[in-house]
């Protein structure tokens, strides 16, 4: 209160100042005030105030209400003498620039048309500042740039403002100009991300290194395979350096695996039957260097579970080299030796690129670039696919599929999925219904999941008695038994995939299964964690077990988690950007905000420039009539990105808020225009797509759409 209280004092004084000025000598503490701020806010390291989440409440409350008196003392009805509106918009945007949210800069945008509208229409042009200074405003633009990885982008606005005599540009010329940048960065991420397929193994973020990544680790850490410390079970995420700057973690059966940048691999924890690849059994407490012969960079991991423990791992190139226990011919080689070094699997494999591994219990299985599925090891139960029960020692491709994009094994079961993520396959043990075809049969030959005819998975993971599955809206569902099925009983059946309720109203990115506990983790970069937690390795501070819905973990508010693993009795978060899918960020500095006020933005600058698109003269603050279009085609091509990227995240449905319909009749308003913006925009096909993104998500209650009589046909 006593701050809230002093910033309305404060703004009082400033105002009376600016009133009182012209008659005291014109002295005016203000402005040495404003240029003081001005100084100080550019000075900090750029995005200091990016992350609300560290900002406290009273913090941002703070920010939003000098926000206001800022746009107060820039807007038409300003008390403020002309430096004083200059070095207000300029402090506006200077906020703008390093709180980083996109809503803010289109703040800035509006306050700032606004202010120059009123200057043309007003009589004393003396009495309001249209202006700030250039070099302070380009600076902005490149520090803003820069911090997005956007150079070229800001060499792709050929066309500067033009500064005048005194070093100034008009607030109108900075509003363009910003918009202008806004667009090119925006569509510069989109075309970044627009494309993920993880089961037609398609690369990611595959510019983007694990430079500075974060790990976290938590759970059971009886063998080191948390990488430090003592041996006693960590309940709840712990920050670990251990790991260095990594790529890639995998969480094994109470060893873990670190895949570097520059694809080499570290691995710690327990080291029986040579399962660290390390040329011996002795447990590891530090991560240590594995050899690959011949020297490969490695892209991925997967390590058992449960059983005694084998590795696979997939190189850049598609070759794939195993490890650890040779039980059953698991490892692919021909026989049923262990080995305590990386071997390169060759027979069957040789010449092939293979795109995904997966490592059971007892078999393993590959996924070519071609669409073939291997797989070796124990044949009991059919887990191998290939009609029988008979055991495989080198890989052996099952006739019965093609096409497909990726596969998870499970104790004594595997689950494959086509490239088209279309079309779903399990077989092998069936017992707690953990195949998901409604019974407890095995099966000894691949056939198709049924529920999921109708959907598009993302990616399926396979736990001892249960299986997952992610579809691409962000919904989990799970089938088996367990506390693995997330549905608040442990005991409870599903013998067919069943949504998992607490994720209805959650968009899912990704999800991981240990021996028998689950992961998820949330577009919103938030981990939820259930089953099994006698180790604590669902991160909720205790050890109670099990954990039978899905909650969140505690101790990551704040943290950017990208990817997580799950092992045997143990869980690793990170913040390096995957390279096995594409992450779209909800919040993008600068560029991206996939906010339902950054929408309320946009509709307000269409609702409010378009109407008069077909006049004989352009409304104020615009120029010419081809600035006056330019601007409206920038708000749809920033419009139809931010719709075409929440489609892609699977976030669409809502993102609108309670502005669905007046986004829709203001499109088919503008397309009711003789002369559409959206026609002369490059973009009238996307058009389509997008209002279809908002028509379907104001379907009536009998399920119907309608639509304005003149835009029907």
């Amino acid at each position: 209160m006593g701050i809230k209280t002093g910033l309305s004092l404060l703004f009082s004084l400033l105002r009376q100042n600016w009133i009182l000025a012209p008659h005291i000598d014109n002295v005016c503490l203000c402005d040495d005030v404003f240029q003081t701020a001005v100084d100080v806010v550019t000075k900090l390291p750029p995005l200091s105030l990016a992350n609300e989440i560290k900002v406290t409440p009273l913090g941002m409350e703070t920010l939003n209400q000098v926000t206001n008196f800022l746009r107060s003392t820039i807007g038409p009805a300003s008390s403020a003498n002309l430096v004083g509106q200059q070095l207000a918009a300029e402090l506006m945007l200077a906020l703008a620039a390093q709180r980083g949210s996109l809503r803010y800069l289109l703040e800035w945008v509006e306050v700032a048309l606004q202010a120059y509208a009123a200057s043309m229409k007003s009589d004393d042009h003396s009495q309001r500042s249209t202006n700030i200074h250039y070099d302070f405003f380009m600076d902005i633009i490149q520090q803003m740039v820069q911090s997005v990885g956007g150079a070229d982008k800001f060499l792709a606005v050929k066309k500067k403002p033009t500064k005048d005599e005194n070093g100034l540009i008009s607030l109108y010329d900075a509003a363009m100009y910003l918009m202008e940048q806004v667009y090119h960065l925006a569509v510069h991420y989109a075309s970044t991300c627009m494309s993920p397929d993880e089961n037609r193994n398609t690369e990611g973020n595959s510019s983007v290194f694990g430079a500075n990544c974060e790990v976290y680790v938590w759970g059971s850490n009886s063998s080191h395979q948390l990488g430090a410390g003592s041996q006693e079970k960590v309940t709840t995420p712990k920050l670990t350096s251990a790991f260095g700057d990594c790529q890639q973690i995998e969480a094994g059966q109470f060893c873990t695996f670190v895949v570097h940048n520059e694809g080499s691999v570290a691995a710690c924890g327990k080291g029986s039957y040579g399962r660290l690849g390390l040329g011996d059994s002795s447990n590891q407490a530090v991560p240590k260097k594995l050899t690959f012969d011949p020297k490969s960079q490695i892209k991925k991991i997967s390590s058992s579970k449960g059983s005694d423990g084998h590795s696979l791992a997939m190189s850049t190139d598609g070759q794939v080299f195993s490890w650890g226990d040779g039980d059953y011919g698991k490892l692919g080689h021909g026989n049923t030796v262990s080995q305590k070094y990386p071997k390169l699997i060759q027979g069957p494999l040789s010449g092939k690129a293979v795109k995904c591994v997966s490592a059971g219990h007892r078999h393993s299985a590959f996924v070519t670039e071609d669409g073939e599925l291997y797989t070796c090891g124990d044949g009991d139960y059919g887990r191998l696919g290939h009609g029988d029960s008979n055991s495989k020692n080198v890989p052996t491709c099952i006739k019965d599929v093609s096409g497909v994009g990726q596969v998870a094994c499970g104790s004594s079961h595997t689950i494959a999925v086509s490239q088209d993520g279309k079309t779903v396959w399990s077989f092998g043990g069936g017992d707690n219904g953990k195949l998901g075809h409604g019974d407890t049969n095995r099966l000894y030959k691949p056939k198709i999941i049924e529920t999921f005819t109708e959907f598009y998975i993302r990616k399926v993971v396979c736990g001892t008695q249960s299986s997952l599955a992610l579809t691409s809206s962000g919904q989990v569902y799970a089938w088996g038994c367990g506390s693995c099925l997330g549905c608040g009983s442990p005991e409870y059946t599903a013998l067919r995939p069943r949504q998992i309720e607490e994720f209805q109203s959650t968009c899912i990115a990704d999800i991981a299964c240990g021996d028998t506990h689950c992961l998820a983790l949330t577009h919103e970069n938030e981990v939820y964690a259930w089953g099994n937690n006698t180790m604590g390795q669902c991160g909720q501070g205790h050890a109670h077990s099990p954990i039978s819905k899905p909650k969140k973990v505690i101790g990551l508010d704040g943290v950017s988690i990208h990817q997580i693993s799950a092992g045997t009795s143990h869980s690793i978060a990170w913040t390096a950007l995957p390279t096995d899918r594409n992450v779209i960020a909800w919040n993008r500095p600068f560029c991206v905000d996939l906010q339902e006020s950054t929408f309320l933005l946009l509709h307000t600058f269409l609702e409010h420039y378009c109407d008069d698109v077909n006049g004989s003269a352009p409304p104020p603050p615009f120029t010419t009539k081809q600035d006056h279009c330019h601007f409206i085609q920038l708000c749809l091509n920033i419009l139809g990105t931010h719709l075409s990227l929440a489609q892609a995240s699977g976030v669409s449905k809502g993102i609108l808020g309670d502005h669905s319909r007046p986004f829709r009749n203001l499109l088919f308003r503008l397309l009711d225009i003789d002369t559409p913006p959206i026609s002369t925009t490059g973009c009238d096909r996307d058009f389509i797509n997008w209002s279809t993104i908002i028509v379907t998500t104001i379907k009536g209650e009998d399920g119907t759409t309608s639509f304005p009589a003149s835009t029907r046909q």
